[in-house]
């Protein structure tokens, strides 16, 4: 037997929930049991064919192949200041003020990497996505969450905020259009935070990739005037252009913390391949209004319109003026237990739906449906439910 032992770390942090249940889906998936699956956010539909076509045009190129910028081609970072100036009216220097990334996962080991030291403290919502706690703890760093609560519409509450022990906070994560609970992002709660920030000398990361979906109005916390010198905000290309697996994200914020950020990723990895940085730029200089708001939006619209008549036959409530590519809802009061109802639909009705206390304490009593699924499957969903529904009404007979 071997006397090796893991890092600490390995104990502080549990497989991620995706990934344990993932096998478990597998399985019975090998069983013949068709397992749909409503759980997590990858986008179905393709890119914009234009952004395809510039893919395959430079894969083709034989020098294309070589290691890239660290902090991402001149076309890409130009790319995304266009795309901030076009759809938030957001100056940023393309030099100075971006960084590319690896995706949003990516950015947050960075950042906390640029800004804590180990035993700082980390201001994370609860409920909230659940890799700002990991990987606070990861790396050393203490969580402190701040409470999101239904009948406040999912926002920070600013009075428990202001009255918090604040003392070795370095960073907050903040996520709006809000996310797993479709909270709206709201003017106002922005320029809160950025007043929070600057009164008690924090770096506020806004998380903000849900911009585009189901909603026309796209804010960001870069809006707020004075918002980069405390502030960071990262979007990404996974949601609003339908391209999770090419990995394109971005922070944006003032030259030094995007100096600061990149010295971290510099010694962690590389620049993402040429042909991806170039089609990621074709895809932020021309996708239209009418890609994002007829395209996306219509076909997200339908599926959402499926979703509410799946949490209505599991008589779960829901918030209709949410946003975002899911859909949040709050259990019966007579259910005890979330996973009593997820288990029950996972293994009679073969539909798996993500159970919302992976999302914290907040989310105990809440379960949430994504919207990535084909309206087939969507329909066969509610079909399935309704079916598992009727067979327990005629067993209580």
């Amino acid at each position: 037997m071997t006397t090796i032992k893991p890092a600490h770390r390995v104990e502080e942090v549990q497989e991620y929930y995706f990934s344990r249940k993932q096998k478990e889906i597998v399985r019975l998936n090998a069983e013949g049991k068709d397992i749909i699956s409503l759980a997590i956010g990858s986008p179905d539909m393709p890119p914009s064919p234009n952004a395809i076509e510039r893919l395959c045009e430079v894969a083709r190129d034989p020098d294309a192949h070589g290691y890239q910028p660290i902090m991402g081609t001149p076309e890409l970072r130009t790319a995304m200041a266009g795309f901030y100036k076009k759809w938030f009216n957001v100056g940023l220097d393309p030099a100075t003020e971006i960084q590319p990334l690896i995706g949003s996962k990516e950015g947050m080991l960075h950042v906390t990497l640029a800004f804590c030291n180990v035993g700082d403290r980390v201001l994370v919502p609860n409920p909230g996505y659940p890799t700002y706690t990991s990987l606070t703890k990861m790396l050393g760093c203490e969580v402190v969450n701040y409470n999101l609560c239904e009948d406040n519409g999912w926002q920070p509450d600013f009075r428990q905020l202001e009255q918090m022990d604040l003392t070795g906070v370095k960073l907050m994560w903040t996520n709006y259009p809000n996310m797993p609970t479709g909270g709206k992002a709201r003017r106002e709660t922005l320029e809160w935070l950025v007043g929070f920030a600057r009164k008690n000398n924090i770096v506020v990361v806004n998380d903000n990739p849900y911009a585009f979906i189901l909603s026309h109005e796209h804010l960001s916390i870069l809006q707020v005037p004075g918002a980069k010198d405390h502030c960071i905000e990262f979007n990404s290309m996974s949601k609003s252009h339908n391209m999770a697996g090419w990995r394109v994200g971005m922070a944006a914020s003032n030259p030094t913390f995007i100096s600061w950020i990149l010295k971290m990723k510099s010694n962690i990895d590389t620049g993402t391949f040429r042909a991806i940085q170039l089609a990621a730029a074709e895809a932020y200089n021309n996708n239209t209004p009418e890609w994002h708001e007829t395209y996306n939006y219509d076909n997200y619209k339908r599926r959402r319109n499926i979703a509410e008549q799946i949490m209505t036959e599991l008589r779960c409530t829901f918030n209709p003026e949410q946003v975002g590519m899911f859909l949040w809802g709050k259990i019966p009061a007579e259910i005890d237990n979330v996973e009593d109802l997820t288990e029950r639909v996972l293994h009679q009705a073969r539909v798996f739906i993500t159970p919302g206390f992976i999302f914290g304490s907040n989310g105990n009593r809440f379960i949430r449906i994504t919207l990535c699924a084909k309206e087939d499957r969507l329909q066969e969903a509610l079909r399935r439910i309704r079916e598992m529904n009727a067979a327990g009404q005629h067993n209580k007979q």
